[in-house]
C-alpha cells in the first residue's frame, strides 16, 4: 500500500511566518493559484476539519470524496496563534517554550507530546482500516504538524519531529507494506503539487 501524506497550500499566516494551528484560515489567493492538480485521482481523500485542507484537496483531487478526520487538526498553539516569532521575542511564555525545544505545553494550547499522541492515534486507526479494506492509495491532506508527528513515530529512516518539514502543497509518498508487521512507513519520495513544478 502507498500513502500520500500531504500538506495544505499557502495561507496568509504561512506567508507572514505566523503561527497557524487551530485558526481556521483559508488558502490565500497565491496559495490557491499556485497549486496544481495531482497526476492521479483517488476515490477518497482524508482531510482535517480546517478549511485550508479541504480547499487544497479540492484543487489537487477535484473528483475525490473528502472525509474529515477530526484529530488531524493542526497543533493548538494557544496564545501564540496568529503571532510571529519576532513579535514574541520578549514574551516570557514564548521564550520558555522555545528554550524547552518547543516541546512543552503552550498556554491555552497543546504540548508536542499531546499533539503527536492524538494525531498518531488517528493516523494508525485510519491506516489499519485502509489496509483491512484494501484501500490503495491512502491519500491524506492535512498539516505540517500532522506530517511531522506521523513520520517521527512511524517513518523510516527515523528522524526527529522537527526534521520532517514539508513545503505548502507538498509532502511524502510512503510505502506501508511493513505496517502490519512493524508499524513502520518507508519514505519513497517527496512530492510537490505546484504549477510549473508538480511531480
Amino acid at each position: 500500500m502507498t500513502v500520500y501524506l500531504l500538506r495544505h497550500g499557502e495561507t496568509e499566516y504561512n506567508a507572514r511566518w505566523r503561527y497557524l494551528g487551530k485558526t481556521d484560515q483559508p488558502l490565500s489567493s497565491k496559495g490557491r493559484e499556485e497549486l496544481a492538480r495531482a497526476g492521479f485521482s483517488p476515490e477518497v481523500v482524508y482531510v482535517s476539519p480546517l478549511c485550508r485542507t479541504a480547499q487544497t484537496a479540492g484543487i489537487l483531487f477535484p473528483e475525490a470524496e473528502q472525509r474529515i478526520v477530526p484529530d488531524f487538526s493542526e497543533m493548538d498553539f494557544g496564545i501564540f496563534e496568529g503571532r510571529s516569532a519576532d513579535e514574541m521575542a520578549d514574551d516570557p511564555a514564548y521564550r520558555q517554550w522555545v528554550d524547552g525545544g518547543c516541546l512543552g505545553p503552550i498556554p491555552e494550547g497543546e504540548s508536542k507530546d499531546a499533539f503527536s499522541a492524538r494525531t498518531c492515534a488517528a493516523f494508525a486507526a485510519l491506516l489499519d482500516g485502509a489496509v483491512a479494506a484494501g484501500e490503495d492509495p491512502l491519500v491524506i491532506v492535512a498539516h505540517g504538524g500532522t506530517q511531522m508527528a506521523v513520520l517521527e513515530r512511524y517513518g523510516r529512516p527515523h528522524r526527529d519531529f522537527y526534521a520532517w518539514p514539508a513545503r505548502n502543497g507538498g509532502g511524502y509518498v510512503l510505502d506501508a507494506s511493513r505496517w502490519e508487521q512493524e508499524r513502520t512507513l518507508t519514505v519513497l519520495r517527496t512530492v510537490q503539487y505546484k504549477k510549473g513544478g508538480s511531480v
